[in-house]
């Protein structure tokens, strides 16, 4: 006959340790002290030390020089070349954001820059949020145009 599935019938299938009670007498090895040592800061109840404490002597933080800053109003452009634009697009093309998508990712950042490293033979249109100077001039004079986006 088939057990009753009742609240007292219950019994847990997963083995658990038991958890280690301390300071329950000197014949189990942690009583008196319960494995905190004698005296001392890590002995007291509460005792938090800071991270990378090291003992009063002064941390390896603040020896180490100050060095720099992080601008809070720095922009980061993704950084497209011309040579990128002649190797992967078709003469006549549209190049934008979403057709940069392999060479950009997700992380598109303030915009994207061309900028004018190699040489450009083909007529494109490209869509970007700022150009260099030898970029703009190789794009115009291979045929294709500038368009700034924002």
């Amino acid at each position: 006959m088939a057990e009753i599935l009742r609240l007292h019938t219950f019994k847990n299938t997963v083995p658990r340790k038991a958890r280690k009670r301390v300071g329950r007498g000197h014949g189990n090895n942690w009583g008196r002290t319960s494995g905190r040592g004698e005296k001392g800061q890590k002995a007291r109840s509460g005792a938090v030390r800071r991270l990378h404490f090291e003992g009063g002597q002064i941390p390896l933080f603040r020896r180490l020089p100050k060095k720099g800053f992080n601008n809070p109003n720095h922009k980061a452009y993704v950084l497209v070349n011309v040579q990128y634009l002649e190797e992967n697009f078709e003469a006549g093309a549209v190049v934008d954001a979403s057709s940069l998508k392999r060479k950009v990712g997700d992380k598109l950042g303030a915009g994207i820059k061309i900028l004018g490293v190699g040489e450009l033979t083909k007529s494109l249109t490209v869509k970007a949020t700022k150009f260099s100077t030898t970029a703009k001039s190789k794009i115009e004079s291979a045929g294709g145009t500038c368009e700034l986006t924002t």
